[in-house]
């Protein structure tokens, strides 16, 4: 039987393949053209299926393995808490890279990396064989790095912290809280995913409470002294929610002994705190089958060439986005993008014979304080002899002009559209 790629898509989009592709993979991926697999499509893994796709004009067949049908961006997602989006506005499908870039979309989990044959394994026992694979899986939550914290107490403490539907579980929680409730967020530990995230995230859960339950109050328990627009968020605070946040660092609250979900407590060396709704973010580490495919060092995350992004481990890999060490570069929607689009030139000129240029990355991170009160923070980046080291860094200033905080949410709105483009076509 002669399986077209449209046969194949149908195929792998509903469950149905069984059989090891590697067997007949050249019927399937295309006998004369090298191949490249990309696990992951979020900002790293479909920008880089996409532009290499793009780029070779057909001359390399692309798969994008990703088990979501639908990708939810946790960027963007602190927007919804703060009723600035709807819910249907941050998710995006894969229909456009399979038809309009010819990518092979593949729905399924990858569960192993065979990197003697150079096959992925999949949920379903398929093979998918690969000449250069990109490794972009974002993270994974370090449950127990809380004590009492686990899969289960998500569900009544939710994380939020990777896309799909916790985010509209946080939402509902903090809308359903009584009149004059807490509100405790608990921040990650360093390394992890998007440094400002949380502050934004306790800005836009100020600004829903300040609309429908005013007499709230929010209890930051950070396990950091300091963090990320540190300055700007507390002025925000300050002048927009006074008297509402409260952040109290780890040598006032004495670090998180204990998480009752149940009881909706938890227990800090000064105090234990009762919540009527609660956001707790664990440590963090790099998605589960980095780990597998023995791509990650001793902390969790996987250690890269900063010229190409290939692992350091595997030359036939590149990891990219959350997952990797990327030195200066935070983990960050914009980072994983810069990253995706180096990687898949390096991965063009190992196939096809591309020209490769030097490797250039860029980030920015936008946050929005309260109704058109937005900050960034962000820097251009070159790769060193053994990290990515910024070139120059930019940040938002207290004290800025309206106009100026206005311009500055504007463009975080044009850059989202202009990446999640960049990601889905």
């Amino acid at each position: 039987m002669t399986i077209t790629r449209r046969k194949f898509n149908i195929l792998t989009g509903a469950g149905a393949l069984t059989w090891g592709l590697s067997a007949s993979a050249p019927a399937l991926f295309g006998a004369n053209k090298p191949r490249a697999v990309v696990i992951g499509g979020g900002a790293g893994g479909a920008t880089a299926a996409r532009y290499i796709a793009k780029d070779s004009k057909g001359a390399i067949d692309v798969t994008l393995i990703e088990p979501s049908r639908r990708y939810y961006t946790c960027f963007f997602s602190n927007l919804y808490l703060g009723g600035f989006r709807e819910f249907d506005s941050i998710g995006h499908g894969y229909g456009k890279l399979a038809s309009d870039y010819d990518v092979n979309v593949v729905h399924d989990w990858a569960v192993a990396i065979d990197r003697d044959k150079k096959e992925v394994v999949l949920g379903s026992g398929a093979r998918v064989p690969y000449d250069r694979l990109i490794v972009s899986p974002g993270i994974d939550i370090k449950y127990d790095s809380i004590p009492g914290y686990s899969v289960d107490a998500a569900g009544v403490m939710p994380h939020a912290w990777k896309s799909g539907t916790q985010a509209q579980l946080l939402k509902a929680r903090v809308d359903n809280m009584k009149e004059g409730g807490t509100f405790v967020m608990v921040p990650p530990p360093n390394p992890f995913r998007c440094p400002p995230g949380p502050y934004e995230r306790i800005s836009m859960i100020a600004h829903a409470l300040k609309q429908k339950n005013p007499k709230a109050k929010i209890i930051v328990l950070d396990p950091k002294p300091k963090f990320s627009k540190q300055a700007l968020f507390m002025d925000g605070w300050q002048q927009h929610y006074p008297g509402m946040v409260e952040w109290l660092d780890p040598g006032a609250h004495g670090g998180i002994k204990n998480v009752n979900a149940d009881a909706m407590e938890i227990v800090t060396d000064l105090d234990t705190f009762k919540a009527d709704a609660a956001c707790v973010v664990p440590a963090q580490k790099a998605g589960e089958i980095a780990a597998v495919a023995g791509l990650t060092d001793k902390g969790g995350w996987c250690p890269i060439n900063p010229a190409t992004m290939q692992s350091k481990v595997d030359d036939n890999i590149h990891v990219i986005g959350d997952a990797s060490i990327a030195a200066a570069m935070p983990k960050s929607a914009f980072s994983a993008n810069s990253q995706a689009k180096s990687a898949a030139m390096a991965v063009r000129a190992a196939l096809i014979n591309a020209k490769a240029f030097p490797a250039r990355y860029s980030n920015t991170c936008w946050s929005l304080i309260a109704t058109n009160d937005g900050v960034k923070v962000g820097a251009k980046y070159k790769p060193g002899t053994d990290k990515i080291e910024a070139t120059n860094t930019f940040i938002s200033k207290v004290g800025e002009t309206s106009e100026l905080r206005e311009q500055t949410y504007e463009e975080s709105l044009g850059w989202y559209d202009g990446i999640t483009t960049d990601m889905f076509g």
